[in-house]
């Protein structure tokens, strides 16, 4: 077991010996301590942030997996998926945004775009999704490498009721498939919410989708240059109906200075 914060490592230190089954516990980074045995069975690991990679903790285990895992040996999770959907949120979106147009008649829109580029961590209603989801991204935790956090990948999904699109909104699940049972851990809106919620994308412009009718487009992820922990993410936007064409590009930076708790 390995633990970075000392708190957490004083934890598990107390766990040695108990119904845990913890029989002995490693303080440090992955990276950089020793493990007393060669190889071990089983990697177990909650690394996951919020929009799946946040905080860039998949790395990790990426590592560990590569130096420490028997052949046959078990991942669990062992399979992860990340998903979008289009949302209707007009009220939160004219009480956080608009408000910067005229802030007691001083017109602040350079920090509205600033706050649009910045992805919400909260929860969604399920109520508010307005669209088939489009997985982006679907890894296997056995084969997975570290350039394969670094992706571009078409999505498309068809409007399920006329409505304004607000915003994307984005979640993963996590897969035990090699155990006895297996079981998902997901955090979608659809089901009981999590501490990882939701991350929502806000549009520089609203669509007024009709039903049936389909968003497509590409989103780009990658870590920061300048922290490597967060997340710059690109998405474009292609709308087009009898009355509506939108084809634009947004960017966004996931940083942890903006969730929401």
């Amino acid at each position: 077991f390995f633990f970075k914060q000392k708190t957490a490592y004083e934890i598990a230190q107390r766990l040695v010996g108990s119904e845990m089954c913890i029989r002995d516990s490693l303080k440090g980074k992955m990276e950089e301590v020793t493990l007393p045995v060669d190889k071990v069975d089983i990697i177990i690991s909650e690394w996951m942030g919020y929009f799946l990679l946040f905080e860039s903790m998949l790395d990790t285990v990426i590592f560990a997996r590569d130096k420490y895992l028997v052949p046959g040996g078990l991942m669990l999770p062992d399979r992860v998926t990340l998903h979008l959907a289009a949302i209707e949120d007009y009220q939160y979106k004219q009480s956080k945004f608009s408000f910067w147009d005229s802030v007691y008649g001083i017109n602040m829109e350079c920090i509205k775009k600033i706050a649009l580029s910045e992805p919400l961590v909260d929860l969604v209603e399920h109520q508010q999704i307005i669209s088939a989801d489009s997985t982006i991204l679907d890894l296997d935790l056995y084969n997975v490498t570290t350039a394969d956090l670094c992706f571009a990948h078409k999505y498309s999904m068809k409007i399920t009721r006329s409505d304004t699109i607000h915003a994307l909104v984005g979640w993963f699940e996590a897969n035990f498939t090699k155990v006895n049972s297996p079981i998902k851990l997901t955090t979608s809106p659809y089901c009981k919410p999590t501490h990882w919620k939701q991350t929502v994308f806000y549009l520089n412009e609203p669509i007024n989708a009709k039903k049936d009718s389909v968003l497509h487009g590409s989103v780009a992820i990658c870590k920061s240059k300048v922290n490597f922990r967060n997340l710059d993410i690109k998405m474009s936007y292609h709308y087009s109906d009898t009355e509506l064409t939108i084809d634009y590009i947004q960017m966004y930076k996931l940083r942890q200075i903006y969730l929401l708790y």
